[in-house]
């Protein structure tokens, strides 16, 4: 009778085993997948007189801020004495350009969550900084980046 106990033991213990393996693995595959929603750090945008420095993005989960394109960065105001202000621009998808506007001579935080209302989830981003010019010039802007999920 002692040796029928033994090997029942030994079969609950292998259960919690591979339910303990079964868990770890779930657990872990949810941590890539949290990975994947991280921050990402981006190079410096620059073009003459503005600056979008200490830059980080990730794409929001679906279920929360509809899939958005989050940035976040300082725009600097850099062309101190241009009377020039300056602004970010992040457009989703095919659409138009969001701009976030800057303060001439200084450097303001920008946090900004960008989406497409029209699909479940956003699915790329192109940003640049700019520096407005007025009416008489073109503004200056940094090249595009482009974001994909």
């Amino acid at each position: 009778m002692t040796s029928r106990h033994h090997h029942f033991n030994q079969g609950i213990s292998m259960r919690k085993l591979a339910t303990a393996a079964v868990t770890a693995g779930l657990f872990f595959g949810g941590m890539g997948a949290a990975a994947a929603d991280s921050w990402h750090g981006v190079a410096l945008f620059k073009t003459t007189g503005a600056r979008f420095a200490d830059a980080k993005y990730k794409w929001e989960p679906v279920e929360k801020q509809q899939g958005a394109f989050h940035i976040k960065g300082n725009l600097r105001d850099v062309g101190l004495d241009d009377n020039h202000n300056v602004y970010l621009q992040v457009k989703v998808h095919g659409y138009g350009w969001n701009r976030f506007d800057g303060v001439q001579k200084k450097s303001v935080w920008i946090d900004k969550l960008v989406h497409d209302g029209a699909t479940r989830y956003t699915s790329t981003a192109d940003v640049r900084v700019c520096q407005n010019r007025g009416s008489l010039h073109p503004d200056n802007c940094s090249p595009t980046k482009h974001f994909k999920r």
